[in-house]
């Protein structure tokens, strides 16, 4: 019986290595961030490896906040903002914008997938395309971001208990989705970027 090399046992893999690649990144950027911000419910103090980085984070929550009322208030005349961080409507219900909803941490983890997709190109070629589509994708986070916030928001108005199922799981992995669509749009450039050339 002939004895088989490592890289021949592994070889049915191949055409998935680029989607393990996007898989192994996703899941290693994810508990990076986790390992290393720590953060209450209501982001008082966010900290990275131990130092108080809550300044942009409070940033952006208040800007997403602004950005999610106004894009509440085109669709319903009932909202209101008590606070900087919160959106309520006269029936009680609404949303609150802590630091983890800024979108920081999918813009992070576009980041790390975009640095780990292979090319056949020259490096050069390969790192002008990325960066472009670093910025573009961080456009569609924050677009999304603030997209599934207003319509998580819009939701809760007249259905509160819908909350955790809509923020936890249904809108939480479409952001996901919508970075692997954009992944898998990038590395088909790139590949028919290789092939005619």
């Amino acid at each position: 019986m002939k004895c088989l090399s490592l890289k021949q046992r592994f070889e049915w893999l191949k055409p998935y290595e680029d989607v393990l690649i996007f898989m192994i990144t996703l899941l290693v950027a994810n508990y990076a961030w986790k390992w290393t911000f720590t953060g209450d419910e209501y982001g008082d103090v966010v900290t990275w490896l131990g130092m108080d980085v809550t300044a942009p984070f409070e940033i952006m929550a208040c800007h997403i906040a602004q950005a999610v009322f106004w894009l509440v208030s085109l669709v319903r005349d009932t909202a209101y903002m008590p606070d900087e961080h919160t959106i309520r409507f006269v029936t009680g219900s609404g949303s609150t914008i802590i630091w983890g909803c800024t979108g920081l941490k999918q813009s992070f983890i576009w980041l790390c997938l975009i640095l780990t997709v292979r090319s056949t190109e020259p490096a050069y070629k390969t790192w002008l395309q990325k960066l472009w589509f670093i910025p573009f994708g961080w456009l569609c986070c924050y677009i999304f971001n603030i997209l599934r916030i207003a319509a998580i928001t819009l939701f809760v108005e007249f259905h509160p208990d819908w909350f955790h199922v809509l923020h936890d799981y249904i809108f939480k992995y479409a952001f996901y989705a919508m970075l692997f669509g954009l992944w898998v749009w990038f590395v088909e450039k790139l590949r028919l970027s290789a092939s005619t050339n």
